[in-house]
C-alpha cells in the first residue's frame, strides 16, 4: 500500500513540474533565412537548436522556419518568405523575429526589404560596415533596436590589413581572397583614407595564378596580403616562390580563418601569418560543445559565431517576453497588404537591450558586442606570428603580437622594431642612360654607377627611405616618338611598367608628358650647343726657317757663294786691292787681303749686326760688297717681317662663333646624336619651315584671291627662313652619329677648326667634354633650353614624393653642392692654357731651333778646335828652337838672309808684279 502511493506521490509531484515548465517555458516562432552554400550556418543554427532542446532549463521552445534563397534570385527568394510568413499567420503563429544568415549581396538585401517593409524584428548576420546595406541605410534610431545587423568575424578579419597596412607604412598593396571571405563591399571602405595603391582580387585558378602574380608585380605591387583558407594560402605561396617572389623586395601576409599551421612548398620564405585565437575563458564552453553537441564545422571561429548569434537572439527575445517588454499590441500586414506607405510601427521594442541580459550562457567563442549596424560584431583576438619556410617546411615561428577585432585598433605587438623588419624593402626601379658627369659606370661604387644623378638619388632615397635597382636602358636612349607613335629608351621602359623611374640627364619635353610624368627640375635650363675642335697653332724648332720656301733658301745660299767668289776674284785681279799693292796702303791702320776664306767670311757677316769687316780696297770690290750688302738689308727684312706675320697669321683664323656661321658655311661637317632630342629639334624646325612654306605657297597660288591680295603676298625672296631645312638637309649628308664618343672621335678628326666636324648636343655634354679635354671648346650660346628633370610613370606617387624631396634639397643647397662636387671640383677635370691666356710672343716650340743651331755651331768650332791643335802639333812636328842652341855662325846666316829678303821686298815695292 505504501508503495501505491508513493507512486501517485511521485506521478503529482512529476505533474506539478510539467505545469511549472509549461508555464516558463517560452514558445518562439523564428523564420530562419540562409543563402545557397552557407552550410556553416546551417549546421550551426542546427546544433543551437539541438541545445535548447536538450537544456530546458532555459525555458525556450522554438518553432523554426526555414527559409533557403539563392544569391541571384530575388523574387524567388521574396516569394519564399512571403509563403512561409503567410503560412505562419494563417496559423495564428506570428514570427517574434526574422534569423538571417545569408551574407551580402541580392539574397541579403531582398530579406532586409522585406523585414523593413513588414516592420519584422530582424537579427542579422550579415556582412557590411555601416551603410553597405542599401535598404537599411536609412534607419532611425528605433528601427536598429529591432532591425539589428551583427557583422560575422569574415567580414572582422580584414580589418587586420587595415591596421598592418598603417603600422607599417605600406604605399602598396595586393588583397587576394578566396571563397571563405565576401569582399564584394570591402573595394572602397577597407582602406579608405589611407595613401595607399591596392588591388583586391579573388584568387584565380592553379594553372593562371602565376599570371594573376605578375601582372599585379607589374603594377609596381610587392606587398601582398591573402586571405583564405590554409589550403588555397599555400597554393598562393607556391605560385609565388615558383616564380622567386620572396625577397626583401616583397612582402607576404597570410591571414585565415582556420586553426592550422602554414605549410607551402617553398625554399626560403617569410611569411606574416594571422589566425584567430580562443580567450581561454571560454575554452571550456567551446570544448562542450564541440564534443557533446558535435559542432565540428570549419571554420570553427564562424560556425561558433553563428551558434552563439542564434543561441543569444533566442534568449534575448525570451527574456524580453517574460520581462514584459514586448509589446502586446503587434500589428502585421501580410506582403499583399503593403503598399509602400502603411508599414507598421514599432516604437517600444528594443531587443538589443536584451542581449546577454540575465544570461546565465555565456559566450562559446567571443562576446557580441552591439552599437550601431555596420560597428556590431563578435570580440575575437587574432595571434599575429612570423613565419619562416625553408626548403618546404616551417623551421622556426616568432610570435609578434596580437590584434583585437575592431575599427582601427592598434597592433598589441612584443617588439615593434622586430615588426618593421619584416617590411617589404621599398625597391625602385630605374633606367637611365649613361652619360657623363650625370651617370658614370664605376664598378667601384655600390650600385656601380656614379655620378650628379647617383648623388641626387641618394639624397632623395635618404628622404623617403627606400632602395633601387639601376640598370642602363637598352637601346641607350632617352626616348623618342616614331610616326607610329611608339616609343623607344627611358621612355619606353616606364610605359610598359618595367622601370619605375627615368634617371639621368633627361629633357622635359611635352610629347613626352603625355605618357609619363615628370618632377620638377632639378637642374638649370639647358640649351643645345657647338662642340668644336680646339683650334691649335702648328709648332716647329726650325719654324724659323719655314718663312722662306726652299727655293729662296737656295737662291740665298747660291747668291752668297756666287758673291763671295766673285769677291774673290775682283781683289785678285784689281791692280788696286790691298795684295797686288801693299805699298799703297802700307800705312793703313786695317790690312786686309780678300782670299777665298775672306770673302767667304766677309759675306756671311755682312748679314749680321756685326758687320763684315774692312771692305775690299778697290772700287770694283766695294761695288760688289755693297751690292752685297742691299742684297742682305732686302733679305733681312723681307724674312724679319714675314716671320712676324707667319707666327701669328694662325691666330687670325676666325672660328665658327654661333649657329649662323656654321649654316652658311660648308667646309664644317655638323651633326646631333641620333636618336636625341637635339636631333629631334632641328627635324621639327625643318618640318615647320616646310609646313609654313606650304602655307604661303597656298595663299599665294590661291585663286580666289583678288589682284590687290594676291600683290600684297608676292614678294621676291621666301617669307619662310629654309635655314633649319639646310642646317637638316646637311646634317643628314654628314651622317648622324649614333654615340658620343663615336661623335668626339669625328671632332677630334678634324683638321683644324675651320674644316672637319662640329657636334651639336645638350650643353652639359658639351661643357663636360670641354672640362676633361684640352683639345675641344664649346662654341656658341645656348639655343632650344629646356630643364631636366627626373621622370616617372604616368600616374604614379613617386612625382609628389619625389617633388617634395627636391623642394628639400634645393632648400638645402644641396643642389648646388652637386653642381660644385662635378663640375667645379670634378677630379677628371684637365688644366688647359685657354687661348685668351696664351702670350703674343714667340713661343720656345718655334723658335727653339735657334738655339739648336748654336750648340751645332759651338760643337762644330770645338772640333775645329781639336783639329787645329792635332794638325799643328802632331802633324807637322814643328819644334820650337830655342835662343842658346843656335851657334852665332848661324846668327850671322841669319841676318845675312835676312837682309836680302828685306832687299828683295823693296824692290817688289818699287816695281810691283804685273798680274795680266
Amino acid at each position: 500500500m505504501f508503495k501505491y502511493y508513493f507512486f501517485i506521490f511521485l506521478m503529482i509531484l512529476l505533474g506539478c513540474f510539467n505545469i511549472i515548465e509549461a508555464q516558463t517555458t517560452q514558445n518562439l516562432n523564428v523564420i530562419y533565412v540562409n543563402e545557397e552554400d552557407n552550410d556553416v550556418a546551417d549546421k550551426s543554427i542546427e546544433v543551437a537548436m539541438d541545445y535548447i532542446k536538450r537544456n530546458t532549463k532555459l525555458g525556450v521552445k522554438v518553432d523554426l522556419r526555414k527559409v533557403t534563397g539563392n544569391r541571384t534570385d530575388s523574387k524567388g527568394l521574396l516569394d519564399l518568405l512571403c509563403k512561409t510568413y503567410q503560412t505562419m499567420l494563417d496559423e495564428k503563429s506570428i514570427p517574434h523575429f526574422v534569423l538571417d544568415t545569408t551574407m551580402t549581396g541580392i539574397a541579403s538585401e531582398t530579406v532586409k526589404s522585406f523585414s523593413k517593409a513588414l516592420q519584422i524584428p530582424t537579427i542579422s548576420g550579415s556582412y557590411g560596415q555601416e551603410g553597405d546595406s542599401r535598404l537599411w541605410r536609412s534607419l532611425d534610431e528605433k528601427q536598429e533596436e529591432y532591425l539589428i545587423q551583427i557583422m560575422p568575424p569574415t567580414d572582422m578579419i580584414p580589418e587586420i590589413i587595415r591596421t598592418i597596412v598603417i603600422n607599417q607604412n605600406i604605399s602598396n598593396a595586393a588583397i587576394l581572397f578566396d571563397n571563405s571571405f565576401v569582399m564584394d563591399h570591402k573595394y572602397k571602405s577597407l582602406l579608405q583614407n589611407v595613401p595607399t595603391r591596392h588591388i583586391i582580387a579573388r584568387i584565380q585558378d592553379v594553372s593562371t595564378l602565376k599570371d594573376q602574380l605578375q601582372n599585379l608585380r607589374k603594377l609596381d605591387i610587392v606587398n601582398y596580403f591573402v586571405l583564405a583558407r590554409l589550403v588555397n594560402i599555400k597554393k598562393v605561396l607556391d605560385a609565388a616562390d615558383a616564380i622567386n617572389y620572396f625577397n626583401r623586395k616583397f612582402a607576404w601576409h597570410a591571414i585565415t580563418q582556420d586553426k592550422g599551421d602554414l605549410k607551402c612548398n617553398c625554399r626560403n620564405a617569410t611569411i606574416i601569418f594571422a589566425k584567430p585565437t580562443l580567450d581561454p575563458k571560454y575554452q571550456d564552453r567551446l570544448g562542450i560543445i564541440k564534443t557533446s553537441y558535435q559542432l565540428t564545422s570549419e571554420p570553427e571561429i564562424t560556425a561558433f559565431f553563428y551558434f552563439d548569434l542564434a543561441l543569444q537572439s533566442f534568449l534575448a527575445i525570451k527574456n524580453m517576453i517574460n520581462s514584459g517588454s514586448w509589446p502586446s499590441d503587434l500589428s502585421f500586414i501580410t506582403c499583399d497588404d503593403f503598399d509602400g506607405k502603411n508599414s507598421p510601427e514599432r516604437p517600444d521594442m528594443n531587443i538589443k537591450s536584451f542581449f546577454y541580459k540575465d544570461s546565465t550562457e555565456s559566450p562559446t567563442y567571443g562576446l557580441i558586442t552591439l552599437s550601431q549596424n555596420g560597428h556590431s560584431f563578435m570580440e575575437f583576438s587574432m595571434q599575429l606570428s612570423s613565419v619562416g619556410v625553408r626548403s618546404g617546411s616551417s623551421d622556426k615561428s616568432v610570435l609578434l603580437g596580437s590584434w583585437k577585432a575592431g575599427f582601427n585598433n592598434n597592433l598589441s605587438l612584443i617588439d615593434a622594431q622586430v615588426m618593421q623588419n619584416y617590411t617589404a624593402d621599398i625597391v625602385y626601379r630605374i633606367s637611365t642612360v649613361i652619360q657623363a658627369p650625370f651617370i658614370i659606370e664605376d664598378p667601384d661604387s655600390p650600385k656601380g654607377y656614379s655620378g650628379y644623378c647617383i648623388d641626387l638619388i641618394n639624397d632623395i632615397a635618404t628622404i623617403l627611405k627606400f632602395d633601387y635597382e639601376i640598370y642602363v636602358a637598352p637601346d641607350g636612349k632617352f626616348g623618342n616618338m616614331d610616326i607610329k607613335g611608339n616609343w623607344n629608351g627611358v621612355v619606353k621602359e616606364l610605359v610598359e611598367k618595367r622601370a619605375d623611374i627615368g634617371l639621368g640627364s633627361m629633357s622635359v619635353m611635352a610629347e613626352r608628358e603625355n605618357v609619363i610624368d615628370f618632377t620638377v627640375p632639378y637642374y638649370d635650363l639647358v640649351g643645345i650647343t657647338i662642340l668644336m675642335k680646339l683650334p691649335t697653332t702648328p709648332t716647329s724648332l726650325f719654324k724659323f726657317l719655314t718663312v722662306l720656301e726652299n727655293d729662296v733658301w737656295l737662291c740665298i745660299l747660291a747668291a752668297y757663294f756666287f758673291t763671295s767668289f766673285l769677291m774673290w776674284v775682283f781683289d785678285r785681279w784689281s791692280p788696286y786691292s790691298y795684295q797686288n799693292n801693299r805699298e799703297k796702303y802700307k800705312d793703313d791702320e786695317e790690312k786686309r787681303e780678300f782670299n777665298l776664306k775672306e770673302c767667304l767670311w766677309f759675306c756671311m757677316t755682312s748679314l749680321t749686326p756685326q758687320g763684315g769687316g774692312e771692305a775690299p780696297k778697290n772700287l770694283s770690290g766695294r761695288l760688289v760688297a755693297a751690292t752685297w750688302w742691299l742684297f742682305g738689308f732686302i733679305i733681312i727684312a723681307s724674312y724679319t717681317a714675314n716671320l712676324a706675320a707667319f707666327l701669328t697669321v694662325s691666330r687670325l683664323d676666325t672660328p665658327v662663333e654661333s649657329l649662323d656661321d656654321l649654316s652658311k658655311q660648308y667646309k664644317i661637317q655638323y651633326a646631333p646624336l641620333n636618336g636625341t632630342s637635339s636631333m629631334t629639334y632641328f627635324d621639327r624646325m625643318a618640318n615647320i619651315e616646310a609646313k609654313f612654306y606650304d602655307i604661303w605657297k597656298d595663299m599665294s597660288l590661291n585663286d580666289s584671291l583678288s589682284d590687290v591680295e594676291r600683290a600684297q603676298l608676292a614678294v621676291w625672296d621666301y617669307p619662310v627662313s629654309d635655314k633649319y631645312t639646310k642646317m637638316w638637309q646637311a646634317m643628314k649628308e654628314a651622317g648622324l652619329p649614333n654615340t658620343l664618343d663615336e661623335a668626339v672621335e669625328r671632332v677630334r678628326e678634324s683638321r683644324s677648326s675651320s674644316e672637319g666636324f662640329a657636334f651639336l648636343g645638350d650643353a652639359t655634354d658639351i661643357r663636360y667634354l670641354e672640362l676633361t679635354n684640352c683639345d675641344l671648346q664649346m662654341v656658341g650660346e645656348e639655343f632650344s633650353r629646356k630643364p631636366y628633370a627626373i621622370a616617372v610613370q604616368q600616374g604614379s606617387p613617386l612625382k609628389d614624393q619625389f617633388n617634395t624631396a627636391i623642394l628639400q634639397l634645393l632648400n638645402r643647397r644641396q643642389l648646388e653642392r652637386l653642381k660644385e662636387k662635378w663640375w667645379t671640383n670634378n677630379p677628371k677635370a684637365m688644366k688647359c692654357d685657354k687661348l685668351d691666356d696664351q702670350s703674343d710672343g714667340i713661343s720656345i716650340q718655334n723658335i727653339g731651333g735657334v738655339f739648336i743651331v748654336i750648340f751645332v755651331g759651338i760643337g762644330l768650332a770645338c772640333i775645329t778646335l781639336a783639329f787645329e791643335y792635332w794638325w799643328y802639333k802632331y802633324r807637322k812636328g814643328a819644334k820650337v828652337i830655342t835662343v842658346q842652341e843656335v851657334a852665332p855662325q848661324n846668327v850671322t846666316k841669319m841676318v845675312k838672309k835676312s837682309k836680302n829678303e828685306n832687299l828683295s821686298r823693296k824692290s817688289s815695292k818699287l816695281y810691283p808684279r804685273s798680274r795680266f
